[in-house]
């Protein structure tokens, strides 16, 4: 499965928690892992791991890996990235989960760009646009950009690359609605 589409606000919340999403990701990046070896990437001790990492198998996000040795489980994702669709932040619970997982994503973000500093040999690229959009035609701009993101999901080049997309309000100015 390319992706996990979370599909209601008890399954977002399962995820919202910085544990988990940091298992998740080293599972994406680096794949199947027992909860010692998460715990040692992620400082974090294997029993926590194995807590959280059931959770995350409750929930559809990990699975048994089939390569089992027998004695200690392996885990892996079951998809290589998770949609949170915007009616997730209709609720009061929905609008604080996704508020652990924006904070945990911003961090992962100002980790990255810090570990940038210096690299030449990448493709590196930032692009600021400031654009005049109804509602709509955000929706409509961010399928499309998640469309072509698909696209490339099955291509297997030989550097991992982390694909931010934000759509982030501009700043009011004096007299905007």
């Amino acid at each position: 499965m390319r992706s996990r589409v979370v599909d209601g606000v008890e399954t977002l919340k399962a995820l919202a928690h910085p544990v988990r999403m940091n298992a998740l990701g080293e599972l994406r990046r680096n794949g199947p892992a027992t909860a010692s070896e998460l715990g040692r990437v992620l400082e974090e001790s294997s029993g926590s791991l194995s807590y959280h990492l059931r959770q995350l198998e409750r929930y559809g996000f990990v699975t048994d890996d089939v390569a089992r040795d027998g004695r200690e489980r392996r885990w892996r994702a079951t998809a290589q990235l998770t949609e949170l669709p915007p009616s997730l932040t209709d609720t009061a619970e929905g609008r604080a989960a996704m508020s652990v997982v924006r904070e945990v994503q911003q961090g992962h973000l100002a980790r990255q760009l810090a570990a940038l500093a210096g690299e030449t040999e990448t493709a590196f690229e930032h692009s600021d646009y400031l654009l005049r959009l109804e509602p709509d035609e955000l929706r409509e701009l961010n399928q499309r950009l998640h469309d072509v993101v698909h696209d490339y999901l099955d291509h297997d080049g030989t550097r991992l690359v982390a694909l931010h997309l934000l759509s982030l309000p501009g700043e009011r100015q004096p007299g905007e609605p």
